[in-house]
């Protein structure tokens, strides 16, 4: 919920600004060092997970990521998922029962059984500005969509994704490199607390 209300102030702000301002082109964007080697699905508040111990049924359990990013486990109580690959999560029950003195060996699985949707706001010069809920791996051009496209004073060449990392980080786009898949444009994903602004 906080980082939908911040991408969402942020947004208005930038929407209620006449300058450009500073921002980067999608083809110069480089993400953070760990998002370019852990490509794994991140696990978000919302999703519900499957987790397995191995011949320990009393240990496993299916529970769903509270708001603040953590799961309730059997012996371990509260553990951080939020962030993490399903595979990291399962790494660090094992180290926690193996640490904390509950197993000798410990063999954790750890799947996400429903994903929760991505929240992504719209907002600017498109038909109907306002949050959408789109499948996990989409990118501008289905959020576009589903705020019904452009209005008639919008700037098809000042299309932004203001993206939240150490420091805010405004990601340009025009419409040319998204329809005709050029460059980096096509290829590019939507996060959690991402917001879509179209000047």
């Amino acid at each position: 919920m906080k980082s939908t209300s911040w991408a969402i102030s942020i947004a208005l702000a930038f929407v209620c600004c006449s300058s450009v301002g500073p921002f980067v082109w999608v083809d110069d964007y480089t993400p953070p060092t760990e998002a370019r080697t852990d490509p794994d699905f991140r696990i978000s508040p919302g999703d519900i997970l499957a987790v397995r111990v191995l011949q320990q049924d009393s240990l496993s359990t299916r529970e769903r990521v509270r708001q603040d990013g953590k799961v309730s486990l059997p012996l371990l109580h509260d553990v951080q998922a939020e962030g993490l690959s399903p595979g990291a999560l399962a790494k660090e029950i094992e180290r926690r029962l193996k640490g904390e003195g509950y197993l000798v060996v410990a063999n954790v699985n750890v799947t996400v059984e429903e994903m929760r949707p991505l929240a992504v706001p719209v907002l600017g010069e498109v038909t109907h500005p306002g949050q959408y809920n789109l499948d996990r791996g989409s990118g501008v051009v289905e959020a576009l969509a589903a705020a019904g496209g452009f209005t008639d004073f919008a700037h098809r060449d000042r299309i932004f994704v203001l993206r939240r990392q150490a420091e805010l980080t405004r990601i340009r786009f025009t419409f040319e490199a998204l329809s005709r898949g050029r460059g980096r444009a096509s290829g590019f994903r939507l996060q959690a607390g991402d917001a879509v602004v179209v000047e």
